[in-house]
């Protein structure tokens, strides 16, 4: 049984810590990026909104059923996790009730990479429907996250495409592909926790996420079971949380630990708090994050005024500050079609409580792989003082092959948002790569074949002698030629 002190933060600590609650009145209020909340994005910015909450666009409202829905309930942490949408039925209910009578055509992409087939809201259902048979990540979808795609247009969504499959000729896995790319159960000592890196490690806390990503590098693990993956979950009880600790205090090596999973976001406070004081008080661990996709996904949580979660992270960090070491947040925005009202003021909350927040993209084909969509995303980014961190090469996993950009897409996209963008704003264009070959930079590519899509990096070695590792580009990017040699050369043609 958890003891008290574990499930509600103490009275004393609230009354020694002023913690911020959510600000109503007073807030950022920038306008970058919501055609789909209502908001012009030819205004500029206006710094602080003496808008009371109440008067913010509400935006979810679109929703037939939540047509009624007031912003305080919309706020409220619980009914977010009530109303999300979990199951291949409840999605096309909620899809029959929002797609146009015509579904636009799909014209973000090359001529030859377009569906072209799909012209009514029936055959859309129906291409979902087939492409949740073929995916490993189950479906899970936020109130917020179901309100920011623009149904009028859902072939061409960059939020659609992320969340939700469509059957397409694109969507063949590349021969390379794995359900476990980074060979991450190759490094676990302890169960739930991954230590591929010297001084760092991953404590997997949960295996389960506000919304399920497609292209997912966790999908051996991460959500409910598919027809095609059966998942190694990792459930959110302290008990069994107490190996990886035993390890963590028992290898000095250790400076860094990733609270993730799935998604700390979904840890009770009291967990929350119970993991971050454990490690604290290790004292050869310097530093730990949380990471979550939760601001992305749902950022509610972060305003809700019945909610602990956001006071606890703060609580941690000035904690943190006082003992000589760090705690920050991690997050996972992928275009600017997903920041909303909510998310700059609860962005705003974290900031001015002096909370470190960094942003790891993934660099997605139609979602975010152009110069425009890419540099949008960082100024958005920054201007709710969000750093820009990481962009990562999407890992090679089944069922998200039609999502993988070529690496050539990164080299240029760097190149373009280097002379843009403020340099302490440009991220670092990654590619993560397998079992001890860790993050490099795209731009190390040492060699590059064009005609089959591989690039060639040398790994340093984190454990042992330098090796060289390979990155391939996705199928669809190569020619038929290049194509038939890559599956020849894994014996698939």
């Amino acid at each position: 049984m958890i003891p008290r002190s574990l499930r509600v933060i103490s009275h004393r600590a609230r009354q020694l810590v002023a913690l911020p609650r959510p600000r109503l009145f007073s807030t950022v209020h920038h306008t970058i990026g919501e055609a789909n909340s209502g908001f012009d994005s030819s205004i500029n910015p206006v710094l602080f909104d003496s808008n009371p909450i109440e008067a913010e666009e509400p935006y979810w409202t679109k929703i037939p059923r939540w047509q009624q829905i007031t912003t305080r309930q919309f706020l409220n942490h619980k009914w977010q996790m009530a109303q999300s949408v979990q199951s291949e039925q409840a999605l096309c209910e909620l899809m029959q009730s929002v797609l146009p009578s015509v579904i636009p055509p799909q014209s973000d992409m090359a001529p030859h990479l377009r569906i072209t087939d799909v012209h009514t809201p029936e055959q859309f259902i129906q291409r979902v429907q087939e492409g949740i048979k073929k995916a490993p990540m189950a479906v899970r979808l936020s109130p917020h996250i179901l309100s920011v795609i623009n149904w009028q247009d859902p072939l061409n969504d960059p939020v659609r495409r992320q969340f939700i499959p469509l059957s397409t000729p694109l969507n063949v896995d590349h021969p390379a592909s794995e359900y476990d790319p980074m060979h991450e159960s190759l490094y676990s000592p302890v169960k739930g926790l991954i230590h591929r890196y010297p001084d760092r490690a991953l404590f997997m806390a949960t295996s389960i996420c506000p919304v399920y990503c497609r292209f997912c590098f966790r999908s051996y693990s991460i959500g409910a079971e598919t027809e095609s993956v059966k998942k190694q979950r990792f459930l959110p009880i302290m008990k069994k949380w107490e190996p990886r600790f035993l390890y963590i205090e028992n290898t000095p090596a250790l400076k860094d630990v990733v609270i993730s999973g799935g998604d700390s976001y979904l840890l009770e406070p009291a967990q929350l708090k119970y993991i971050g004081e454990r490690l604290l008080n290790i004292p050869h661990i310097r530093r730990f994050r949380f990471a979550t996709k939760g601001l992305a996904a749902s950022p509610s949580r972060l305003l809700d005024p019945d909610n602990e979660w956001v006071t606890t992270v703060i609580e941690l960090e000035r904690k943190a500050r006082r003992m000589g070491k760090h705690i920050c947040l991690h997050t996972h925005f992928n275009t600017v079609n997903e920041i909303s009202w909510i998310t700059r003021r609860g962005a705003q909350r974290l900031y001015e409580a002096g909370v470190t927040v960094r942003n790891q993209s993934v660099l997605l084909n139609g979602v975010n792989n152009t110069a425009e969509r890419m540099c949008a995303l960082v100024h958005a980014l920054g201007d709710i003082n969000i750093q820009p961190y990481y962009v990562f090469q999407g890992d090679i996993v089944p069922g998200a092959e039609d999502l993988r950009t070529p690496i050539s897409d990164s080299l240029d996209l760097e190149r373009a948002v280097r002379g843009q963008i403020a340099g302490f704003l440009v991220p670092n264009f990654i590619v993560d790569l397998p079992a001890e070959g860790g993050k490099r930079l795209t731009r190390g590519v040492e060699s590059y074949d064009h005609h089959i899509g591989l690039s060639k990096l040398t790994a340093p070695g984190l454990k042992g002698e330098p090796t060289t590792m390979e990155y391939w580009d996705p199928l669809w990017s190569l020619s038929e030629e290049g194509r038939h040699e890559v599956l020849r050369r894994f014996g698939k043609a």
